[in-house]
């Protein structure tokens, strides 16, 4: 098989099958749910498998028949080790769609066994952290003694019933940043800031995002924040939050609001997405006081997250890749994200 994409009904995995069709790949889609994947594999003309990460031998199998898997089912923070530890096994790279700092670490612990088992192990292709490991790449080559790093992000769109589902896995659970080199748990949105994006200047909020880890390891830069806009009505609800944390952990609670979340739209709609674009904006600043910024004008997120996992898939196929665990940016320069359509950089 070309490469097997893993989580493929889901409202991301979907949109990546079909842009990977356009692009003229030819994935094989895998999940758990064979009557879902047999209607969408006819639709797109494309082969598929049904297994659960848990059976380990048809895991093994299905690797065994790629050079390549593709991701996509989250939480990733319960479904990425079997899947990695399977790639280590059967000498298989492995990208995926996550933002989630534990399964950035985890890779990175990972990165030795990786090298020794000839892979790459490259976490995080799609929005999640793309745009912003470039970015943050992309500065830190133009001030390579930058100790402080802040990235911020608008525009998403919309989110998924995935990506929803994930945030309530995390319901009541600290934020984090980057501070001499280590990641310190920290409230979300401990700090706040008015980005000045070049559509218009937008509050925003500090929150875990994947870069805390990443960028670290794509730069060098000891101390790393990362910003997400939000409402200044929204972040009064978020430090209200702070007090019922404990509220929030309790599993019941947790399995009410996944409820609610299955009951939403899968995603985003067309519309919207064409309909939107993203922004990035980085900042970094050495220890001299001297201080560099740089944005990006890119694609709605999800739209990007197919593009973006395309393209470095793509780039594994054709032998463009290095060994063991490899961040986007790490692996494929700042410049990487240009090469998605209509996206500019400015700074």
């Amino acid at each position: 098989m070309e490469f097997l994409l893993y989580g493929a009904t889901g409202y991301t995995g979907r949109l990546i099958a079909e842009q990977a069709v356009t692009r003229g790949l030819r994935p094989t889609l895998a999940g758990r749910s064979a009557k879902q994947l047999k209607a969408m594999a006819e639709t797109l003309g494309l082969p598929w498998l049904s297994f659960e990460l848990s059976d380990q031998a048809a895991l093994d199998s299905a690797l065994r028949q790629t050079s390549l898997v593709v991701h996509a089912a989250g939480p990733f923070i319960h479904t990425a080790r079997p899947m990695m530890e399977a790639c280590l096994r059967t000498g298989t790279h492995y990208l995926d769609i996550t933002g989630e700092i534990g399964v950035f670490e985890m890779a990175a612990r990972l990165g030795e066994r990786a090298r020794e088992a000839g892979i790459m192990i490259m976490p995080g292709v799609g929005f999640d952290v793309v745009p912003t490991d470039c970015l943050a790449k992309y500065l830190s080559d133009q001030m390579p003694d930058a100790t402080h790093l802040q990235l911020g992000f608008a525009g998403l769109g919309g989110v998924s019933r995935g990506t929803a589902t994930t945030m309530a896995e995390n319901l009541g659970e600290m934020g984090a940043c980057r501070e001499n080199g280590k990641i310190s748990k920290v409230p979300i949105g401990h700090k706040t800031k008015t980005i000045p994006f070049r559509v218009k200047p937008m509050f925003a909020m500090t929150i875990p995002w994947g870069d805390v880890s990443t960028a670290f390891y794509s730069t060098g830069i000891p101390n790393i924040e990362t910003y997400m806009t939000i409402t200044p009505k929204a972040y009064r609800w978020v430090r209200m939050q702070r007090y019922i944390n404990w509220l929030l952990k309790m599993p019941a609670v947790r399995s009410w609001v996944k409820t609610q979340i299955s009951k939403r739209p899968a995603g985003p709609t067309e519309k919207k997405r064409l309909t939107s674009r993203s922004y990035v904006w980085g900042k970094v600043s050495n220890a001299e006081g001297k201080i560099l910024e740089a944005q990006l004008d890119t694609l709605e997120g999800y739209t990007l997250t197919a593009t973006t996992t395309l393209l470095i898939a793509e780039k594994v196929l054709q032998g463009q890749w290095t060994v063991g665990f490899q961040t986007p940016a790490g692996a494929y320069g700042a410049d990487l994200i240009l090469e998605v359509e209509s996206t500019k950089r400015f700074g």
